[in-house]
């Protein structure tokens, strides 16, 4: 039997009365593979005219991954895209030397489940040209009394559309009427489940909606058991071996460079320009919790 981690995720407050279950990074894991970021929104459903708004805010060395499982939202970047995505469907933005995004509900949706992902760049493709690419057909399959949709990498002879840099996989799994799961395991990957919906069982253990099941590179199989209407996330890949730093929404591969993005951002550089919407905010940066990095030695 695989040895299983536990992983307490956190809740955490972005405004407005929204709520997320924050899975990656936390204390105990801050990676798998090269997914360095996990928020699970919702199951939630607003109040008329309310939503999820999220201003004006900046990215860098990494990919954000966005999968919608109920509701619509609106995303706008500085590149001048604009994207509606509707349930069964990924956004996919990759942020490298920098780029601005706006996330915002769609008037008329008051329900909202999704999980909003990042991937970490690697080295060669930290500071790459940005670009946005949406994704409304994804590789979906039934197996095992098990509906499987591939969000990324390859699974099961498949391979989904998301063109990531580093090797890993993310594959949605929900049943209606509960299943028991052989997953095949590419040994040389970590992996980590998170329930989204109902009970799930990793291993024999009954992983909580708060937690998150790791287990190490070593492991060919995964037991899992859904029950009736269960939902899960499995992400795996193979363990990242460049330094990563993260702060607010910065990825970079020292604090020097990520204190460098910040400071970018707070002077109006044009390394973010602005999203092409009118009355929209822009989201101010905490402060750096170590200083100015851009001043320090022996980083």
């Amino acid at each position: 039997m695989n040895r299983i981690e536990r992983v307490s995720a956190r809740a955490t407050d972005l405004g407005d009365g929204m709520q997320v279950l924050r899975a990656l990074p936390t204390r105990q894991r801050r990676m798998i593979g090269a997914w360095c970021f996990l928020d699970h929104a919702g199951p939630v459903s607003f109040a008329p005219g309310a939503g999820m708004h999220v201003g004006a805010h900046p990215h860098t060395c990494l990919q954000t991954f966005t999968w919608l499982i109920e509701g619509e939202i609106l995303h706008r970047d500085s590149l001048g895209n604009e994207q509606v995505i509707r349930p069964g469907q990924v956004n996919l933005m990759t942020a490298g030397r920098g780029i601005v995004h706006t996330e915002d509900s769609i008037t008329g949706s008051q329900q909202l489940n999704l999980a909003q992902l990042w991937i970490a760049l690697p080295p060669e493709m930290a500071f790459c040209e940005p670009r946005f690419e949406h994704y409304p057909v994804l590789p979906r399959w039934d197996d095992q009394a098990c509906s499987f949709t591939l969000l990324a990498g390859s699974y099961a002879g498949r391979t989904a559309p998301a063109q990531v840099h580093t090797p890993l996989v993310g594959v949605d799994l929900v049943s209606r009427d509960g299943c028991n799961l052989s997953l095949t395991l590419e040994p040389s990957f970590e992996y980590g489940i998170l329930p989204l919906e109902g009970e799930v069982t990793v291993e024999g253990e009954a992983i909580a909606m708060h937690e998150l099941a790791y287990s190490a590179s070593g492991a060919a199989t995964l037991q899992i058991q859904l029950a009736a209407g269960g939902r899960a996330l499995l992400l795996g890949g193979l363990p990242f071996s460049e330094p990563v730093v993260m702060w607010w929404n910065f990825v970079g591969n020292s604090k020097a460079v990520v204190a460098q993005a910040q400071q970018d951002w707070e002077n109006g550089t044009s390394r973010f320009p602005a999203v092409s919407h009118p009355g929209q905010r822009r989201l101010v940066a905490p402060a750096l919790p170590w200083g100015d990095a851009l001043n320090e030695k022996n980083l």
